[in-house]
């Protein structure tokens, strides 16, 4: 049985003056309907390019070095781009991580939703405006009759997202990639955008890609997680394992960081140092300078991505 998505030995680079850098180290994963996947880490981890690459959206020098992704059967890393705007927004849609910088503030909601619509669909105006009305009820915009006669500044940050991701849902796509969706709204209305995403994934059997550094709100909703680092996957498993009994010290140090983690009183934990950048990967893992099990294999060979406990696949030489 094939994947809806299936990323294999994903390698993206970026061509520079000095020489070509890795961004995306040998990614794997897939992905099947109606499941829902998070790839957390700290900025610079390689989170975004990698959600960029399936919909081939990397931007010049960036480019795909090696590996493949499919979709419904096909490979459509190799496809051009005028093939890719038939998936791009369509079979495969992305919420971006700022709502006011992706809508254009000069047009109506109404305006960008039917133009959305009518560039996937052979449909009338009147039509594409009725399509767009639904959507805004099924992520619950109250007065949505109103909300498309209006302009982006006249809404929330809260009321921007759901339009975003009413956008996205516009042409009924199977999956739907969400970059850091909640990264400008306050923790009420992150829960509200979560919980949202989530029951549109049940009751449309859509897949979910979930980027964010944020590991409480992964925890919640998805069913899987990639953790990365440095541009490699370094730990991937269920989402209740990974959170619960981690392998990586890299994860660990994640989760041990999340407010609530630790008991009253005692410090919160974070892990010392910054991520290496892409020019500059330390050899062997990339972790070990920042690593506290740190030993001298560590710093000479790449560990690999293999199976260790309850599912959990981690690349790491000392568990």
């Amino acid at each position: 049985m094939s994947h809806l998505l299936e990323v294999r030995d994903l390698e993206v680079k970026f061509a520079l003056r000095s020489g070509d850098i890795t961004a995306i180290d040998g990614a794997s994963f897939t992905l099947d309907k109606g499941e829902r996947l998070g790839i957390v880490g700290e900025s610079g981890a390689g989170k975004s390019v990698t959600g960029f690459s399936i919909i081939n959206l990397i931007s010049k020098p960036g480019f795909i070095s090696r590996g493949s992704i499919h979709f419904e059967g096909n490979r459509i890393s190799d496809y051009t781009d005028s093939q890719m705007r038939e998936i791009r927004g369509n079979r495969i849609a992305m919420i971006f991580q700022d709502p006011m910088m992706t809508l254009n503030p000069v047009f109506t909601i109404g305006f960008q939703m039917i133009e959305t619509l009518r560039a996937h669909r052979k449909i009338s105006k009147s039509d594409a405006r009725a399509v767009a009305l639904k959507k805004l009820i099924k992520v619950q915009i109250p007065s949505p009759e109103e909300r498309l006669d209006q302009y982006p500044h006249e809404l929330s940050g809260g009321m921007r997202q759901r339009i975003i991701i009413a956008i996205s849902l516009l042409a009924d796509p199977a999956i739907i990639i969400a970059d850091e969706p909640t990264t400008a709204l306050d923790v009420t209305i992150q829960a509200e955008i979560m919980d949202l995403l989530q029951q549109l994934c049940e009751t449309e059997n859509m897949g979910l890609i979930l980027i964010t550094h944020d590991l409480g709100v992964v925890s919640q909703v998805t069913e899987k997680i990639a953790v990365m680092y440095a541009g490699k996957i370094i730990e991937f498993g269920p989402t209740d394992q990974v959170v619960n009994s981690p392998v990586h010290p890299y994860t660990i140090g994640l989760i041990g960081s999340i407010p609530g983690s630790t008991a009253p009183g005692e410090e919160l934990k974070q892990i010392p140092g910054m991520m290496p950048t892409l020019s500059n990967i330390p050899e062997g893992c990339a972790f070990n300078p920042r690593c506290e099990l740190c030993e001298s294999i560590c710093t000479q060979k790449t560990p690999v991505l293999e199976e260790k406990q309850n599912g959990i696949m981690a690349a790491c030489h000392m568990k």
